[in-house]
């Protein structure tokens, strides 16, 4: 091999490994972000705190993310990858209506309890952090698209459905299962038994 192809070679395993250096330092800046909004909140996660649990400089944060915003993006795309929510798709091949919204609940609240540490600090900060509420605008957009798939095909016009569709959004909001499972004490499956009856009223 001739000196001027090894020292291609050589180039492109730097560059290729210099790459794969930024790349690991974007993933430790991103999931110490994700640490600290699970435990302290996004109110009260610094560019400080973020570099000492990433184990970087500042700069070196600000290099990768040069604003808080793009950083809780980051955050929020990385957190939601690795705890999706339910299946909307799956819920819409249930063709009976009371038995998708039981379906539903089950699946959203199991996945509400899993995601608690996280769920109760964004929404708490959100109208402090305006960084975060892009983010959240794309969680709550998915609750939208939700509560529009549980209503699908059911039977109510008009002011009936809107009701309905009502009752629908709040039986699968954070929290409603929050008050009825954490404060109130009740176990999920009297708090599904509860939503659902509140639904077949709203439809009545």
């Amino acid at each position: 091999m001739s000196a001027k192809i090894q020292d291609t070679a050589r180039r492109r395993y730097r560059k290729r490994r210099r790459a794969e250096q930024e790349e690991e330092t974007r993933r430790r800046i991103t999931e110490a972000t994700v640490d600290l909004h699970g435990s302290v909140g996004p109110a009260r996660t610094t560019v400080s705190a973020v570099a000492e649990r990433a184990g970087v400089q500042r700069a070196t944060v600000y290099r990768h993310f040069p604003d808080e915003r793009s950083l809780f993006d980051a955050c929020s795309s990385h957190w939601i990858e690795a705890n999706p929510p339910p299946d909307l798709v799956a819920w819409g091949r249930v063709d009976e209506a009371e038995a998708r919204l039981r379906i539903a609940l089950g699946e959203l609240y199991s996945w509400f309890d899993r995601s608690e540490y996280m769920l109760e600090k964004t929404t708490r900060d959100v109208a402090v952090v305006p960084a975060l509420q892009p983010s959240m605008a794309q969680v709550a957009g998915w609750f939208d698209a939700a509560a529009d798939v549980l209503t699908r095909g059911r039977p109510e016009r008009g002011a009936a459905r809107r009701k309905t569709r009502g009752a629908i959004a709040h039986a699968i909001s954070f929290t409603t299962w929050r008050s009825l499972v954490r404060e109130q004490g009740l176990s999920q499956a009297v708090a599904i038994d509860l939503m659902t009856g509140l639904v077949a009223a709203a439809s009545g």
